[in-house]
C-alpha cells in the first residue's frame, strides 16, 4: 500500500486540481460558526467591494499590507525536500502577482488589461520563531507518510504533518507530497485556528527544484492564497452558468478551463471575449494565468481590514 500511495502522490498532476472548495464545504457542514462567518464576511465584502469601485478618490484610495509568511516543508524522500532558494522563489512570485509586477501580465487580453490590480500585499518571510530563535521563513521535517489529501492531516505533528506557527498571527503554508492530483487547497476566513493556512504540494511549489512543469511557475500558491484571502474560483463552482464568484468584473463561465487556452473561449453566452480563463481563480497552468480583477482585489482588502487584520498588525 506504501508503495502504491507513492506512486500516486508523486505522479505527473495532467491538470489543475484544487481542494479548497471541498475543504470549504466540510466545514459548511461540520462547523456552524464557520458558515456564520463566512455569512457575515460575504456582507461585508460586498460593501466594501462596491466602496473600492466608487469612482471615489478617497474610497479607491490603495491599502497595502504585510503578511508574514512561514513555511513548513515536508518531505517522505529525499528528491521531495525543499530548498530554502526554492521558498524564495515561491515568495518572489507570490509579491510580483499580487503586486501585478508579473512580466507575463502582458498577455491579458486588451479588453481587460484595465481591470488588472496590483493587491497592494507583500509576503514576508519571517526571520524568527515563535520563540525568537533566528529562522530563514521556514521549517523542514522528514515525514513517515507518503502523500498527504484534504484532511488536514498535514497540519498536525501527531498525523506525521507540522503544527501550525500561531495562525492569527502568520501565513501558514504547508509543502508536502500530495495524493491523486491533488495541487493544493487552503481554509477560507472563519474557520478553526487550528487547521488555518494554505497547503501545496511539492511538485507545484515555487520555480525550480521539486516543482514540475506545467505547474512550476508558483500560480497554485498564488491561486491558494486567493483562496485563503476569500476568492472564489472565477466559474462559481456550478457547471450550469448559475455560479458567482462574487465579482462583477469577472465574465460568467460555465465551468473551469485548463491548460492554455486560446482567447477567446466563450461560455455562458459570454462573447465576444468569452471567459476570462487568465484569471488566477480559474484552473489554467501556470503560464495562461497572469492576473486579478479590482473587485477580487477588493475582496481580499475587506478580509484584511475584517477577520485576518490580526495577521498584518
Amino acid at each position: 500500500m506504501a508503495k502504491n500511495q507513492r506512486q500516486v502522490a508523486e505522479s505527473p498532476v495532467p491538470h489543475r486540481q484544487c481542494g479548497s472548495m471541498a475543504v470549504y464545504e466540510r466545514l459548511s457542514e461540520m462547523d456552524l460558526e464557520f458558515r456564520a462567518k463566512q455569512a457575515a464576511l460575504e456582507a461585508v465584502s460586498r460593501e466594501f467591494v462596491n466602496q473600492r469601485l466608487m469612482p471615489s478618490a478617497k474610497l479607491s484610495a490603495k491599502l497595502s499590507f504585510k503578511i508574514p509568511v512561514v513555511v513548513h516543508c515536508l518531505y517522505n524522500t529525499a528528491d521531495q525536500k525543499i530548498t530554502t532558494a526554492q521558498v524564495n522563489s515561491q515568495i518572489k512570485i507570490l509579491n510580483e502577482d499580487f503586486g501585478l509586477k508579473n512580466k507575463d501580465k502582458k498577455n491579458i487580453p486588451k479588453v481587460w488589461t484595465s481591470l488588472a490590480s496590483d493587491a497592494g500585499i507583500e509576503f514576508v518571510l519571517v526571520n524568527k520563531a515563535p520563540d525568537g530563535a533566528p529562522n530563514v521563513g521556514a521549517t523542514f521535517t522528514k515525514t513517515d507518510r507518503t502523500g498527504f489529501g484534504t484532511g488536514d492531516t498535514v497540519k498536525r505533528a501527531q498525523d506525521g504533518g507540522v503544527d501550525p506557527w500561531d495562525t492569527k498571527k502568520y501565513l501558514n503554508i504547508w509543502v508536502a507530497p500530495l495524493l491523486g492530483g491533488l495541487l493544493g487547497y487552503a481554509q477560507f476566513p472563519g474557520g478553526p485556528a487550528a487547521t488555518d493556512g494554505v497547503v501545496i504540494a511539492s511538485l507545484a511549489f515555487g520555480t525550480s527544484g521539486t516543482a514540475k512543469a506545467p505547474f512550476n511557475k508558483g500560480r497554485t500558491a498564488t491561486h491558494e492564497v486567493g483562496h485563503y484571502l476569500n476568492l472564489r474560483h472565477i466559474w462559481g463552482d456550478t457547471n450550469d452558468c448559475s455560479g458567482t464568484d462574487f465579482c462583477s468584473d469577472t465574465p460568467r463561465q460555465q465551468m473551469p478551463n485548463y491548460n492554455v487556452p486560446t482567447f477567446p473561449h466563450v461560455s455562458c453566452n459570454n462573447g465576444p471575449n468569452g471567459d476570462q480563463f487568465m484569471n488566477f481563480m480559474d484552473y489554467v497552468d501556470d503560464a495562461a494565468m497572469v492576473m486579478f480583477t479590482a473587485a477580487q482585489t477588493a475582496r481580499m482588502l475587506a478580509t484584511l481590514t475584517g477577520p485576518r487584520a490580526k495577521l498584518v498588525a
